[in-house]
């Protein structure tokens, strides 16, 4: 017990709602983006005054906050990189994920107080390269994703002891090599290594001859075309033990751009099962049935374990359609509770009789049935009909603020 190291559980954070369930739900430290240098353009981020917030709440949570500055800047963005340095330094990120050379650089010269973190775009997959990046400045590196297990303990082995590694374990898998994609660009002007990518490997493809534009023909023998580029998602939930023994650091939950549900159910599933593992580790460990269930209460693909044991190519792929699986709704967001009522806000509709699940931080989740309703004057209701509405439901779970009330989606 005694000798094995706990890891860090890294979670996403798009903007401040995120982060807020990343903490509560058990994350040992969060990576967001600002407004600028970030490759995640689609969410809101964080400004300045918004990063030294979170910052300070982290904090005082005791988790640590790391700041996306990978992006590969133009010339005419490069002149603005020290005062964002700077500032970002004044809010007290730990450290920066860094791609460019140049950027790094940078990052020791204005910011020299926070660590640097070399990100995944950087496609480390030696550790001859590792070690360089050492010999630089970085305190860690974020792996390519296209490493095995082997690959892992092997750089591990032949690194300096002082530089720690971090690695992608759940989450969308990108099909260029470590994000480095110009299909984006090509097809739609969006730039994905500068955090704009439009993800046309998602879309739906099929041959058309150049005499018979009208006439589109199915790559494969399949009246729904085909989705060649189309990767699985990654679940490493059930490999706790392989990662902790490959040397493994930080496990890292890809997904600054899902939800906050997302969030909070991919952060909460990884705390318990490493928790768990640690409480009584054995090679065989398996997460609880309960634990690997909730990978399939959140939006995703089918799901694969990428590179880390054989080369994907059977499997990695998704070549019947593009569309993630949701199966579960988020109904509520806990408000308060008090006098056995939760005091709730309403995200999705639902009605008296319903079964509902409460995801509670860091436990298994609690089956109750929605037996009254009551709107925000105290007069009853058979269901939360409008967007938004505060409500309360009685109930016997004391449920904390921030927690969430999900329901099952009805089979077809």
């Amino acid at each position: 017990m005694s000798s094995i190291k706990r890891p860090e559980l890294l979670a996403p954070a798009g903007d401040m709602e995120r982060l807020l369930v990343d903490i509560q739900y058990g994350a040992d430290a969060i990576y967001l983006g600002g407004t600028a240098f970030g490759m995640r353009a689609a969410p809101s981020n964080f400004t300045m005054e918004q990063l030294k917030e979170a910052v300070t709440l982290a904090h005082s949570k005791g988790v640590k906050i790391y700041l996306t500055c990978n992006t590969v800047p133009l010339n005419s963005e490069i002149e603005a990189m020290p005062e964002f340095m700077e500032q970002a330094q004044d809010c007290g990120v730990d450290a920066f994920i860094i791609t460019d050379l140049g950027v790094l650089n940078l990052a020791k010269k204005y910011a020299p107080k926070v660590d640097i973190h070399i990100s995944t775009q950087a496609g480390i997959v030696n550790y001859a390269s590792a070690n360089a990046f050492y010999d630089l400045g970085a305190t860690r590196v974020v792996t390519a994703r296209e490493l095995s297990m082997n690959d892992i303990m092997e750089l591990r082995a032949k690194t300096n002891k002082n530089l720690e590694i971090e690695c992608f374990v759940h989450g969308a898998m990108c099909v260029s090599f470590s994000g480095r994609c110009l299909l984006s660009t090509y097809l739609v002007g969006r730039d994905s290594n500068r955090g704009d990518c439009a993800q046309p490997c998602r879309w739906k493809y099929n041959l058309v001859e150049e005499k018979r534009p009208n006439m589109p023909f199915p790559i494969e023998q399949d009246a729904t075309g085909t989705y060649i580029m189309n990767a699985k998602d990654m679940c490493m939930i059930e490999h706790i033990p392989e990662l902790i023994a490959a040397g493994i650091d930080s496990f890292k939950i890809e997904g600054r751009a899902k939800s906050a549900y997302y969030a909070a159910v991919t952060t909460n599933a990884y705390r318990c099962a490493i928790d768990d593992y640690l409480a009584q580790p054995k090679d065989d460990y398996k997460p609880q049935q309960w634990i690997l269930d909730e990978m399939d209460r959140v939006s995703h693909r089918q799901y694969c374990t990428g590179f880390y044991y054989d080369r994907p190519i059977d499997e990695a792929n998704v070549f019947n359609e593009g569309v993630y699986i949701r199966d579960w709704d988020v109904v509520a967001i806990v408000d308060d509770y008090k006098d056995g009522y939760i005091y709730a806000t309403q995200r999705n509709r639902f009605f008296v009789g319903d079964e509902i699940e409460i995801m509670l931080p860091k436990t298994k989740p609690v089956k109750v049935v929605a037996e009254e309703l009551l709107d925000e004057n105290g007069e009853s209701i058979d269901a939360t009909r409008h967007a938004m509405m505060k409500f309360r439901m009685k109930c016997d779970v004391e449920a904390p603020k921030g927690a969430i009330l999900r329901k099952q989606r009805e089979q077809e």
